[in-house]
Protein backbone atom coordinates (compact mmCIF):
# COMPACT_ATOMS: atom_id res chain seq x y z
CA UNK A 1 0.00 0.00 0.00
CA UNK A 2 2.85 2.33 0.92
CA UNK A 3 4.53 1.59 -2.39
CA UNK A 4 1.37 2.43 -4.31
CA UNK A 5 0.96 5.73 -2.45
CA UNK A 6 4.62 6.59 -3.06
CA UNK A 7 4.24 5.90 -6.78
CA UNK A 8 1.17 8.13 -7.02
CA UNK A 9 3.02 10.94 -5.25
CA UNK A 10 5.95 10.63 -7.65
CA UNK A 11 3.67 10.59 -10.70
CA UNK A 12 1.69 13.65 -9.64
CA UNK A 13 4.38 16.24 -10.59
CA UNK A 14 4.78 14.53 -13.96
CA UNK A 15 1.07 14.79 -14.63
CA UNK A 16 0.99 18.44 -13.57
CA UNK A 17 3.97 19.19 -15.79
CA UNK A 18 2.28 17.45 -18.74
CA UNK A 19 -0.95 19.39 -18.14
CA UNK A 20 0.97 22.69 -18.08
CA UNK A 21 2.77 21.84 -21.32
CA UNK A 22 -0.54 20.79 -22.88
CA UNK A 23 -2.15 24.08 -21.86
CA UNK A 24 0.76 26.17 -23.11
CA UNK A 25 0.72 24.36 -26.46
CA UNK A 26 -3.03 24.95 -26.82
CA UNK A 27 -2.73 28.68 -26.07
CA UNK A 28 0.33 29.12 -28.31
CA UNK A 29 -1.38 27.22 -31.11
CA UNK A 30 -4.47 29.40 -30.99
CA UNK A 31 -2.26 32.50 -31.00
CA UNK A 32 -0.42 31.25 -34.10
CA UNK A 33 -3.69 30.78 -35.99
CA UNK A 34 -4.88 34.24 -34.91
CA UNK A 35 -1.66 35.83 -36.15
CA UNK A 36 -1.90 33.99 -39.48
CA UNK A 37 -5.55 35.06 -39.84
CA UNK A 38 -4.44 38.68 -39.98
CA UNK A 39 -2.22 37.97 -42.96
CA UNK A 40 -5.24 38.34 -45.19
CA UNK A 41 -5.86 39.50 -48.75
CA UNK A 42 -9.50 40.04 -49.86
CA UNK A 43 -10.57 38.98 -53.35
CA UNK A 44 -13.20 41.04 -55.14
CA UNK A 45 -14.96 38.06 -56.79
CA UNK A 46 -15.42 35.86 -53.69
CA UNK A 47 -16.33 36.43 -50.04
CA UNK A 48 -13.43 34.15 -49.05
CA UNK A 49 -10.12 36.00 -48.53
CA UNK A 50 -6.65 34.55 -48.98
CA UNK A 51 -5.11 33.97 -45.53
CA UNK A 52 -2.41 31.93 -43.83
CA UNK A 53 -4.91 30.35 -41.41
CA UNK A 54 -4.97 26.98 -43.13
CA UNK A 55 -1.16 26.84 -43.09
CA UNK A 56 -1.24 27.30 -39.31
CA UNK A 57 -3.89 24.58 -38.97
CA UNK A 58 -1.78 22.12 -40.96
CA UNK A 59 1.35 22.98 -38.98
CA UNK A 60 -0.41 22.44 -35.67
CA UNK A 61 -1.68 19.11 -36.92
CA UNK A 62 1.83 18.01 -37.91
CA UNK A 63 3.59 19.27 -34.79
CA UNK A 64 1.06 18.52 -32.03
CA UNK A 65 -0.72 15.42 -30.77
CA UNK A 66 -4.33 15.07 -32.02
CA UNK A 67 -6.00 16.13 -28.76
CA UNK A 68 -3.70 19.12 -28.32
CA UNK A 69 -4.16 20.23 -31.94
CA UNK A 70 -7.94 19.94 -31.59
CA UNK A 71 -7.84 21.89 -28.34
CA UNK A 72 -5.80 24.72 -29.86
CA UNK A 73 -8.25 25.21 -32.71
CA UNK A 74 -11.29 24.81 -30.46
CA UNK A 75 -9.85 27.55 -28.22
CA UNK A 76 -9.27 29.71 -31.30
CA UNK A 77 -12.92 29.40 -32.34
CA UNK A 78 -14.07 30.10 -28.78
CA UNK A 79 -11.92 33.23 -28.66
CA UNK A 80 -13.37 34.39 -31.95
CA UNK A 81 -16.95 33.66 -30.92
CA UNK A 82 -16.35 35.64 -27.72
CA UNK A 83 -15.48 38.68 -29.81
CA UNK A 84 -11.71 38.68 -29.57
CA UNK A 85 -10.01 39.99 -32.75
CA UNK A 86 -8.61 36.64 -33.86
CA UNK A 87 -10.49 36.18 -37.13
CA UNK A 88 -9.59 37.79 -40.46
CA UNK A 89 -10.20 41.55 -40.41
CA UNK A 90 -12.44 41.33 -43.51
CA UNK A 91 -15.16 39.43 -41.66
CA UNK A 92 -17.90 40.57 -39.29
CA UNK A 93 -16.16 39.12 -36.25
CA UNK A 94 -17.63 37.15 -33.38
CA UNK A 95 -20.29 34.50 -33.87
CA UNK A 96 -21.43 36.29 -37.06
CA UNK A 97 -18.18 35.21 -38.69
CA UNK A 98 -18.69 31.60 -37.64
CA UNK A 99 -22.08 31.51 -39.37
CA UNK A 100 -21.02 33.70 -42.31
CA UNK A 101 -19.57 32.77 -45.72
CA UNK A 102 -16.30 31.45 -44.27
CA UNK A 103 -17.93 29.55 -41.40
CA UNK A 104 -17.39 26.16 -43.02
CA UNK A 105 -13.65 26.69 -43.19
CA UNK A 106 -13.46 27.91 -39.60
CA UNK A 107 -15.57 25.14 -38.09
CA UNK A 108 -13.53 22.49 -39.89
CA UNK A 109 -10.25 23.61 -38.32
CA UNK A 110 -10.30 21.64 -35.02
CA UNK A 111 -11.25 18.43 -36.83
CA UNK A 112 -8.72 18.98 -39.61
CA UNK A 113 -5.89 19.63 -37.16
CA UNK A 114 -6.75 16.44 -35.27
CA UNK A 115 -7.07 14.48 -38.53
CA UNK A 116 -3.69 15.64 -39.86
CA UNK A 117 -2.06 14.82 -36.53
CA UNK A 118 -3.67 11.39 -36.39
CA UNK A 119 -2.69 10.46 -39.94
CA UNK A 120 0.88 11.70 -39.59
CA UNK A 121 1.39 9.70 -36.42
CA UNK A 122 -0.32 6.54 -37.66
CA UNK A 123 1.49 6.21 -40.98
CA UNK A 124 4.38 3.70 -40.87
CA UNK A 125 7.18 6.26 -41.30
CA UNK A 126 7.35 9.97 -40.60
CA UNK A 127 8.90 11.75 -43.55
CA UNK A 128 8.28 14.62 -45.93
CA UNK A 129 5.99 12.41 -47.99
CA UNK A 130 3.85 11.20 -45.08
CA UNK A 131 3.64 14.77 -43.80
CA UNK A 132 2.61 15.87 -47.30
CA UNK A 133 -0.05 13.17 -47.53
CA UNK A 134 -1.45 14.12 -44.11
CA UNK A 135 -1.46 17.82 -44.96
CA UNK A 136 -3.13 17.23 -48.33
CA UNK A 137 -5.88 15.24 -46.60
CA UNK A 138 -6.45 18.11 -44.20
CA UNK A 139 -6.47 20.71 -46.96
CA UNK A 140 -9.06 18.72 -48.92
CA UNK A 141 -11.34 18.58 -45.88
CA UNK A 142 -11.00 22.34 -45.29
CA UNK A 143 -11.90 23.15 -48.90
CA UNK A 144 -14.76 20.63 -48.94
CA UNK A 145 -16.33 21.92 -45.73
CA UNK A 146 -15.89 25.53 -46.81
CA UNK A 147 -17.55 24.82 -50.16
CA UNK A 148 -20.48 22.87 -48.74
CA UNK A 149 -21.14 25.56 -46.13
CA UNK A 150 -20.99 28.39 -48.69
CA UNK A 151 -23.24 26.48 -51.11
CA UNK A 152 -25.89 25.99 -48.42
CA UNK A 153 -25.61 29.61 -47.29
CA UNK A 154 -25.90 31.08 -50.80
CA UNK A 155 -28.27 28.43 -52.23
CA UNK A 156 -25.88 27.84 -55.11
CA UNK A 157 -24.83 24.55 -56.67
CA UNK A 158 -21.62 22.94 -55.47
CA UNK A 159 -20.12 23.32 -58.94
CA UNK A 160 -20.76 27.07 -58.97
CA UNK A 161 -19.62 27.50 -55.37
CA UNK A 162 -16.39 25.63 -56.06
CA UNK A 163 -15.43 28.43 -58.46
CA UNK A 164 -15.55 30.82 -55.50
CA UNK A 165 -14.27 28.64 -52.69
CA UNK A 166 -11.81 26.13 -54.21
CA UNK A 167 -10.44 27.11 -57.61
CA UNK A 168 -8.94 30.50 -56.58
CA UNK A 169 -7.07 28.87 -53.70
CA UNK A 170 -5.65 25.70 -55.27
CA UNK A 171 -2.22 27.12 -56.05
CA UNK A 172 -1.85 28.80 -52.68
CA UNK A 173 -3.04 25.74 -50.81
CA UNK A 174 -0.60 23.54 -52.72
CA UNK A 175 2.23 25.82 -51.60
CA UNK A 176 0.98 25.80 -48.00
CA UNK A 177 0.79 22.01 -47.98
CA UNK A 178 4.34 21.69 -49.31
CA UNK A 179 5.67 24.28 -46.85
CA UNK A 180 3.97 22.61 -43.87
CA UNK A 181 5.35 19.20 -44.90
CA UNK A 182 8.85 20.63 -45.43
CA UNK A 183 8.86 22.31 -42.00
CA UNK A 184 7.65 19.12 -40.30
CA UNK A 185 10.26 17.01 -42.09
CA UNK A 186 12.99 19.54 -41.31
CA UNK A 187 12.06 19.59 -37.63
CA UNK A 188 12.05 15.78 -37.51
CA UNK A 189 15.49 15.66 -39.17
CA UNK A 190 16.86 18.23 -36.71
CA UNK A 191 15.54 16.22 -33.76
CA UNK A 192 17.20 13.06 -35.08
CA UNK A 193 20.53 14.85 -35.50
CA UNK A 194 20.26 16.31 -31.99
CA UNK A 195 19.43 12.90 -30.52
CA UNK A 196 22.35 11.25 -32.35
CA UNK A 197 24.76 13.98 -31.22
CA UNK A 198 23.74 13.60 -27.56
CA UNK A 199 24.60 9.89 -27.49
Amino acid sequence: MAQINASSVLLRPVRVHSAIRWGMAVVAGSALVAACAHVSVPLFFTPVPVTLQSLAVLLLGLFLEPAVAFGALALYLFEGAAGLPVFTPQGLGGIAQLIGPTGGYLLSYPFVAALVSFLYRRLPVRSFWTALLSAVSGSVVILAMGTIWLAVLTHQTLAHTALLSIVPFLTGDALKVCLAAALAAGWLRARKIETAASR
